[in-house]
Formats: structure tokens, sequence, C-alpha cells
């Protein structure tokens, strides 16, 4: 057997028993509800950008970006834009393609920061609802005919992200990713988010479960799950399938 095809099939067989491995998973969801008390996530910077994400789904959005080879990758939800930065970064490293941006409020601080990064000239900002019509239309004709990443990080309510879903999956790309970030809301207790309006019941997971009924042509892919097994996006990468 070649040497990294054994490599790869024994990687395979410790994240199967890790994914069945009980006792790591309760340690894991314990770990991820006091890092959320802790704001843990807030922590990290990308090229001097805050990026507000754990570094596994960092890591994770680097395979997936590789593997793919994407024209455009489209985010929702921009903040401080580490995010945004993070993904030019990525494309820059490949030598093609743009990350779209797109957010309701880009605070001026923000979207200065933004546009004086040495990864601006691969970042394109939007500012406005990321389910407003007009928006999404310009956004569709900016992808099309391209190899697309769509990732949805913006308001993490059942409604606005199933509506998301509805508007920005179509635009992934056969053997693509739609990546639907804090569907970790649905598994930690609802005092850690205090006044948001999310929690249990109500939030990007419930929204990818009921989206997903209906449409077959995306799957979970659970052997990313497995391998990372802290993610603020449990059930969250959404491959296209057909």
């Amino acid at each position: 057997m070649d040497p990294q095809e054994q490599f790869r099939n024994e990687c395979a067989a410790e994240t199967a028993a890790q994914a069945a491995d009980g006792e790591f998973q309760s340690l894991s969801r314990a770990w991820m509800d006091r890092a959320q008390k802790l704001r843990y996530s807030y922590h990290f910077r990308w090229m001097g950008r805050p990026i507000i994400q754990y570094p596994g789904d960092i890591i994770a959005m680097q395979e997936l970006i590789w593997e793919i080879q994407p024209d455009v990758i489209v985010e929702t939800g921009v903040a401080h834009g580490g995010s945004v930065v993070f993904y030019a970064s990525m494309l820059e490293l490949i030598g093609k393609g743009e990350v779209i941006g797109i957010d309701i409020d880009i605070r001026a601080h923000n979207r200065s920061a933004i546009e004086a990064h040495p990864m601006s000239k691969r970042i394109r900002l939007i500012e406005g609802s990321s389910i407003d019509a007009g928006l999404v239309d310009q956004v569709a004709a900016l992808t099309r005919g391209k190899r697309v990443i769509v990732v949805l990080d913006s308001n993490h309510t059942h409604e606005h992200v199933l509506r998301e879903l509805e508007l920005y999956a179509p635009l992934v790309s056969v053997g693509s990713y739609c990546v639907v970030m804090d569907t970790v809301v649905e598994d930690m207790p609802d005092e850690l988010f205090g006044d948001r309006p999310w929690g249990h019941g109500n939030n990007p997971k419930t929204a990818v479960h009921a989206w997903l009924a209906g449409h077959p042509e995306f799957a979970i892919d659970r052997q990313i799950d497995a391998r990372l097994a802290l993610s603020v996006a449990p059930d969250g990468y959404l491959k296209r399938i057909a």
C-alpha cells in the first residue's frame, strides 16, 4: 500500500474511534460550554484582524478551500473582518478568487481596517441585509458560472438562517460546501447566550435540519464533524452532492 494512502486509512480509523468514544465526546461538549462562557473564540486574530472562530474550524475551512479551489467565497456576517481576511489569504495562496463579505452593518472602523489590509485586493464588501432580494441578485450575478463556497455566519435565528439557506445554497457548486456556523447553539445551555434572540430550538442547527429535509442535493459531512470534535458548526458542513 502507498504510504500516503496508509496514513489516510489510519487517520480514518482513528477518526471513527474518536467519534465513537462517548467519554471524549462528553468532555468535548463540556469544554465547548465552558469556552463559550469565557468568550474563547473572541481571542484569536488572522493577519491582524479579530476572526472570532475556533481554531479547528479555521483549519477545516483551509482544508476545504485547498480541496475545492473556489473562484468565490461568499460569507454573510463580516464583524471585525478576520474571516474575510482569512479566506482572502487562502485565495491569495492558491492564486485566484474573491471573497464577498455581506453584513447589514459594516462599521466604519472595521471597513477602513479591512480596506487598508494587504488582502483587500481579494475582498468585496457589500453592506445590507443578507436576505434582501436585490442584494442576493447582485451576489448571484457575481458568482454565476464560478466555483463557489458559501459561509453563513450572520443572524443566528432559525428563520433568518433558513432564509439564507434558501437564497445562498443554490449558488454552491456541486462538490463544494455551504458551511453554516454556530449550529452549536442548539447543543448549549440557553443562559450562555444572554439576551440574544437565538437559543435552543431557534438557531442555525434547527434551520439546517428543517432545510435539509427538502434538499437531498446537500448532505452533512459527518467526517468533518468527527475529526473536529471542538467546532461551532456541528452538522453545519453541508456538501453539495448533486
